[in-house]
């Protein structure tokens, strides 16, 4: 077996002591004995012609250089090493280098590990005057203390390192430099970590360009050092970290910054830099000079958070974190110019007559049975791959697109652009303040909506056709097991919309990463709206810091059948409630039963018609006092199943009831089952939910079903839009004050008085547009 590769296939094989070289121009005499010609092979040899194009090719980067910045594994303001950190990164270095990769890493952090171990001493060993101790001597102190802690920590791992420190020396001159990369090219080939470093104790920092090999930069600290050798050994990925999450297009304390999450040479003229390290010697502008050198010299690079766990392994994934150096145009440019041109587009459909807005809807609608054939056919593709992954039936199904359903569908949309001709401009109050001065408030759209959907490929022309016929720009993102769906119906929006010359008012982005973006684009985006699980609405409530967010969270919602119910209506209402869609937030989870059913066959009745249907039935705390045998006992009475289970409870009367529903529920969507109707109504009138039915089922929540035509979403939220939202609840108003030479000082010094006189509003209110210019 070949030693190497021996070497390679059991991790914990441990044989190259450990090694050190310190490269300089007096100890190139061996490596000198080498043909000239095997070393220029060894530094040119599977040169790639170009950089990776994007981050999904970051996975096969089979060599790796990581460049530590000095605030990464220092604490503080230069305290001391931050060990679980440091701990953290070699772990991460160590996974990725036992995947067979090939890795060497660059480490700042001596001077500030020498002063630390210095300014422990006695007070001879620092300044008096206040002032850090000097770098150099600090170098020389802390270089050695560094090297010894990486080879403890990657000892714990089996994996063999090696110190190579490099001075000016060995870069500027070029024979010196091809025996370096000679170097790290054997350590690598041997299995061994190479940990670099500029030798701080003795390095001039010389303000001089190197002459040859690395033309056009200068070896000013560690990250032009990185740039430099990655290019000369060929490395595929220089992965620069910091304590900041990439590159900023202003200072990280900026209100307004962002991370440019792809920078090209093009882009980076217009980046306000701040100043260098307090730690380190450089800053996050060297940065950005030595990844353009090294992006230039074939190598891929990525600036990010080194204080992010597992960063690494998530950069090699290809997840748009950090800043990607990129040859070609900014991916970040693609998600900024859909969410922009969806504020320009939705303004454009604001100003369209209703008609026209209804026209496009409708447009929509016959596309949608003109083009079926090809929907289904797209898919079709999208049920296979799901049915490869091993999705569930219920999750299919929630996928699949036939005739009916876009048949259905179409339905809803002429529904919604009925509608939608009469729904902007309306006048909603209408005032006159004083003579010659009028008010009015009259219904706008909000501006940019970003809705965030899951599975159902049928939300898309549901969501968009509300979005147009309330005039509203929309980002629109779906599920990725339903993409080529909704690609073929974005086709579709995309056809309708240029109809009346409003492209780009509806966009769809692809991937988790761009919401990551778009979340925190306040500048495009108005509203959020999530449809889909706990986690996924959790998610954007919790990072979506400048921008609100609608929607649901969780859907648990209850039904009580109190005492004096129907047993048929009791049993039909409860099967739809659970089993039509057990995966819909409006499904029951619970069913609160009144204490004096647990007498009769109404219990028996109802579990055994569950267990037939296929329900997993749990038990209430309360209803265990009642059963010697039965479902076991509910880890929560707060679930959310969104399957084919259901919590059964028992409670003494519609207070009690109502109780429970407050303490345990959503406020999604309740019910009770009652032939009182006494009781029905008290039990309307003291819940608070978004939706409270009598004798209905809480599948019955829902925009087409309430006639909305469809629904953007359903919202438990107490501002704004509550329940399913339609067109209506992507709506908000604005104040429209006409006067002639009004002015606040004439009503103060009585020149002019308030009359404050409501208006009637006009009959036409129901012809659209007309008062909202």
């Amino acid at each position: 077996m070949d030693f190497h590769k021996m070497i390679v296939r059991n991790s914990r094989i441990s044989v190259y002591k450990n090694v050190r070289f310190l490269t300089s121009k007096s100890n190139i005499t061996q490596a000198q004995a080498q043909p000239a010609e095997a070393i220029e092979k060894a530094c040119s040899q599977d040169r790639p012609k170009q950089p990776m194009a994007d981050r999904s090719h970051l996975h096969s980067a089979k060599r790796i250089m990581i460049k530590f910045g000095s605030a990464v594994i220092i604490e503080g303001q230069g305290q001391g090493i931050a060990m679980s950190r440091l701990a953290n990164l070699v772990e991460q270095m160590a996974h990725i280098f036992l995947q067979n990769k090939e890795v060497m890493f660059i480490t700042s952090g001596c001077v500030a590990h020498g002063r630390s171990k210095l300014a422990s001493k006695t007070s001879q060993f620092y300044k008096t005057d206040g002032k850090p101790l000097d770098k150099k001597p600090s170098a020389a102190v802390g270089q050695p203390a560094l090297m010894n802690l990486y080879e403890t920590l990657f000892s714990r791992y089996h994996i063999q390192t090696a110190q190579v420190l490099v001075s000016e020396n060995d870069i500027y001159n070029d024979d010196n430099r091809r025996v370096l990369t000679e170097t790290l090219n054997q350590l690598m080939d041997m299995r061994v970590i190479p940990i670099l470093n500029t030798n701080d104790a003795v390095v001039p920092q010389p303000n001089v360009p190197c002459p040859t090999l690395c033309k056009g930069i200068k070896l000013a600290d560690n990250d032009s050092l990185a740039a430099m050798l990655a290019a000369d050994t060929q490395t595929d990925l220089l992965l620069m970290l910091t304590v900041v999450d990439g590159v900023y297009d202003k200072g990280p304390n900026d209100p307004n910054t962002k991370v440019l999450h792809s920078i090209t040479e093009t882009n980076t003229q217009h980046i306000d830099f701040i100043g260098q390290s307090q730690i380190g010697l450089g800053g996050m502008q060297t940065k950005v000079n030595s990844g353009l050198w090294a992006l230039a010299h074939g190598t891929s690079v990525v600036i990010c958070n080194g204080k992010t766990p597992d960063i690494m392994q998530t950069v090699l994934s290809g997840k748009k974190v950090g800043t990607f150096f990129s040859l070609a145009a900014c991916e970040d440019d693609s998600t900024e110019k859909i969410a922009a041109a969806a504020r320009t587009g939705g303004r454009a459909l604001a100003l369209l007559p209703g008609e026209k807005r209804a026209e496009c809807i409708k447009k929509i609608a016959d596309l949608l049975e003109s083009k079926s054939k090809e929907i289904i056919a797209a898919n079709e593709l999208d049920i296979r791959e799901a049915k490869k992954i091993g999705y569930s039936t219920v999750l299919i199904d929630r996928l699949k697109l036939n005739e009916p359903k876009l048949k259905s569908l179409s339905v809803g949309l002429r529904q919604i652009s009925e509608y939608s001709a009469k729904i902007l401009g309306k006048i909603i109050r209408k005032t006159q303040l004083a003579e010659n001065l009028e008010l009015t408030q009259v219904t706008v759209p909000i501006g940019v909506l970003l809705v965030i959907f899951e599975s159902r490929p049928d939300a898309l022309p549901q969501i968009a056709s509300l979005a147009i016929g309330s005039g509203n720009g929309l980002v629109l993102k779906g599920g990725d097991e339903a993409v080529h769906s909704n690609r073929k119906l974005m086709d579709i929006i995309d056809e309708a919309l240029a109809s009346v010359n409003s492209s780009g008012a509806v966009g769809l982005v692809n991937t988790k990463e761009e919401i990551a973006d778009l979340i925190n684009m306040d500048q495009y985006i108005d509203l959020i709206i999530p449809r889909g699980s706990y986690k996924l609405v959790r998610f954007i409530q919790d990072n979506a810091k400048r921008i609100p967010v609608m929607g649901h969270s969780e859907g648990i919602c209850h039904i009580f059948v109190d005492k004096d119910m129907c047993l048929e209506k009791a049993l039909k209402i409860l099967k739809d409630a659970k089993t039509d869609y057990p995966s819909g937030c409006n499904a029951v989870e619970t069913i609160l039963i009144h204490k004096d059913l647990m007498e009769g066959d109404f219990f028996s009745e109802l579990c055994s018609m569950l267990k037939e249907s296929g329900v997993t039935l749990h038990s209430g705390p309360n209803l265990m006092k009642y059963l010697q045998f039965g479902p076991p006992l509910a880890k929560t009475m707060k679930h959310e199943y969104s399957g084919m289970e259901c919590c059964l409870e028992v409670v003494d009367n519609v207070q009690q009831a109502v109780d429970h529903i407050h303490k345990y529920g959503s406020g999604h969507t309740e019910s009770i089952i009652t032939e009182n109707k006494q009781v029905a109504e008290k039990f309307l009138a003291m819940l608070d939910s978004a939706c409270v039915f009598h004798n209905a089922s809480t599948r019955m929540a829902d925009g087409f079903r309430f006639g909305l035509g469809a629904e953007v979403g359903i919202s438990t939220s107490r501002i704004h839009a509550r329940g399913p939202v339609g067109i209506e609840g992507l709506l908000t108003t604005k104040w429209m004050l006409r006067g002639v030479d009004h002015t606040a000082s004439e009503f103060s010094e009585g020149k002019r008085k308030f009359i404050h006189k409501s208006l009637p509003i006009p009959k036409e209110n129901d012809d659209s547009d007309k008062c909202k210019s």
